[in-house]
């Protein structure tokens, strides 16, 4: 640290996300992103007239993007916001809704971001243990008293809870947000999109990063009430208007319109789960029935660490989840079938040397 860093932040443990390394060409199975490239039409949009106007700035309402992804869902433009990723969504939903005085309710086990935004933004949070089996204890959510925040599925377990679930658990937190984190939705589960025109506490945010193929676009976006929205659109104006850049907002345009290919990439990564769940199950692994497109995977025999430490040896990075709770488990995001093929017969020879 620098020693002129504000006391308050240099405890302050950041998010780690996942290995990107430059030098080797690994398998990348460690970060939840799709195998797959962005949709033509992404490609097509991204041209010459776009990048020809980054002397510009970019439309700070988004309006033309937020009515893309308004007609996919049959809502309003009223009823979506868009922010540089679904990370900044949370932190200005954050800001919005929980301080000192305002705890907010999340899993102990989920995605690490939670945390470090209520560490950062001074929030007290509250952590809910999960069960035995890894699922959300739905009643503990319920009357909570305070802003909750769930992802749905939830990561790392690759668990979804059922619509009734979350109807549930917003139905009895009438006075709070309840936000749900639906970034895997689109590969399992119920999403709460129908719940949005009884429901004026509800929150949901998405992103472009993993169903729609635009990791590196940084494009995520939230579905609420118009009052909601208005709330995060007074965070982000008075933090930065212009946060989603102009080529960003033309692929997700694209990426939202090709329904096509994001059904076609959804559905083979799906195939792609079921198989390699399939073959690691056969070899002894132990794993929850995934809604997403990883697989929370506890290999026989091995620590997670071990299992991660000799797939990198072999250039495959899965991801390795540290903590009592999870030190048995890996985090493997599902790839292409040639990918895949990959990873078990890896798997196959790190077992045999085991057993050996």
């Amino acid at each position: 640290m620098s020693g002129f860093l504000l006391p308050r932040y240099q405890t302050l443990t950041p998010y780690v996300p996942g290995e990107q390394p430059q030098d080797l060409p690994y398998i990348k199975l460690n970060t939840n992103e799709s195998p797959y490239p962005p949709s033509p039409w992404v490609l097509e949009a991204i041209n010459n007239k776009h990048i020809s106007k980054l002397n510009l700035y970019p439309d700070p309402l988004a309006k033309k993007l937020r009515e893309a992804i308004a007609d996919e869902y049959g809502l309003s433009a009223e009823n979506v916001f868009v922010g540089n990723g679904s990370d900044e969504v949370l932190a200005l939903a954050f800001l919005a809704y929980a301080d000192e005085n305002h705890p907010v309710v999340i899993p102990e086990i989920s995605y690490g971001f939670y945390k470090v935004y209520a560490e950062l933004f001074r929030v007290l949070p509250i952590n809910i243990p999960l069960n035995k089996d890894f699922l959300i204890p739905v009643e503990k959510f319920c009357h909570a008293g305070a802003m909750v925040v769930l992802a749905n599925p939830n990561a790392p377990t690759a668990l979804a809870l059922t619509l009734a679930q979350v109807e549930r658990i917003v139905s009895t937190n009438p006075g709070h947000v309840v936000l749900i984190d639906e970034a895997y939705i689109d590969f399992g589960g119920d999403s709460a999109v129908t719940l949005l025109p009884r429901y004026d506490n509800l929150l949901i945010v998405r992103t472009f990063s993993k169903s729609r193929s635009l990791a590196g676009g940084r494009l995520g976006y939230a579905l609420a009430s118009k009052a909601i929205i208005r709330d995060l659109e007074r965070m982000k104006d008075s933090f930065n208007p212009y946060s989603v850049n102009s080529l960003a907002m033309a692929a997700g345009i694209a990426a939202m319109e090709d329904k096509a290919y994001f059904s076609n990439c959804v559905s083979d990564i799906c195939m792609q789960r079921e198989w390699t769940a399939q073959k690691l199950r056969s070899m002894g692994f132990d794993m929850t029935k995934s809604q997403t497109n990883f697989l929370f995977a506890s290999p026989p025999g091995l620590t997670g660490r071990e299992y991660y430490e000799r797939l990198k040896e072999r250039g495959i990075l899965v991801r390795y989840l540290s903590g009592k709770v999870l030190e048995d488990y890996v985090r493997i995001s599902i790839g292409t079938k040639e990918q895949m093929e990959r990873l078990i017969k890896a798997t196959e020879q790190i077992l045999r040397e085991t057993e050996a």
